[in-house]
């Protein structure tokens, strides 16, 4: 009896504690909540394996983002999150790092409109970014493509390489390629891709890889292949920020 009181008092305390959370502090839990989910659902849709990683700004701090420690992206918990300053140095805190923080780091400090960051290695997006055809929209659920993603030559920058955006200078050699597009394909490696929210960066990353999985097959019927126009691409490519799929995605990667 006396150990189920002090268990109904701890229950208690802890309530009471969340309930007392300011608003900003709510906003960032729920926020990191996003970035686990984020995490694994690109897991879950084959978009990560045991490696890769997303990212998100702090909205109460913009000069710092959050980012997971070093592990699989489908293992990822709310306890794993660590944040960085754009320096991507990490807030008190000693763990392991992804040695490519610096992808995110240095688009945060390039592009202030980016509030997440997707960092994959899709097999779907790799030959285009190793041949001259450029991955182009043919997809509505892709329009955001718009007239082309460009592609990120490491050697341009350090020569020969272990291919890992592994130190600020390749960061921000990354981060001017990027540009003010949506997403840069990494020669051999795969992509980096932004977004006004983590929603969208995830939403993003997804129809970009099946984009080019379905440009692949238009090209293999051989004929003429019909891309977006511009001005198609620019009035259908905001979408909703991919609410109503992330609902579905979060649904299946929770298995509820």
């Amino acid at each position: 009896m006396r150990y189920t009181s002090l268990l109904i008092i701890l229950l208690s305390l802890t309530a009471a504690a969340q309930t007392t959370k300011s608003p900003r502090d709510q906003a960032i839990v729920a926020l990191i909540d996003d970035l686990v989910t984020a995490n694994h659902i690109l897991a879950s849709e084959g978009i990560l394996d045991g490696y890769g990683h997303v990212s998100v700004r702090n909205p109460a701090n913009p000069n710092h983002y959050f980012l997971s420690r070093s592990l699989a992206p489908g293992l990822v918990t709310a306890a794993d999150i660590i944040e960085y300053d754009l320096d991507s140095n990490p807030i008190s805190d000693s763990r392991l790092s992804y040695r490519e923080r610096f992808i995110h780091g240095e688009i945060y400090k390039a592009r202030p409109d980016v509030m997440a960051i997707v960092h994959d290695h899709s097999p779907a997006v790799i030959p285009f970014s190793v041949s001259s055809v450029p991955l182009r929209a043919v997809s509505h659920m892709a329009a955001f493509i718009g007239e082309g993603i460009p592609v990120f030559e490491i050697r341009d920058v350090d020569g020969m390489t272990d291919m890992l955006v592994s130190n600020p200078k390749r960061g921000l050699a990354l981060a001017k390629v990027l540009g003010d597009h949506p997403a840069a394909l990494m020669r051999g490696h795969g992509a980096a891709i932004v977004g006004a929210t983590v929603k969208e960066a995830v939403g993003r990353a997804y129809y970009l890889d099946l984009n080019a999985r379905l440009q692949e097959q238009a090209m293999l019927l051989g004929g003429k292949v019909t891309y977006f126009e511009p001005e198609e691409a620019k009035k259908s490519g905001a979408q909703d920020g991919f609410e109503r799929a992330w609902g579905v995605w979060k649904h299946k990667a929770e298995g509820k």
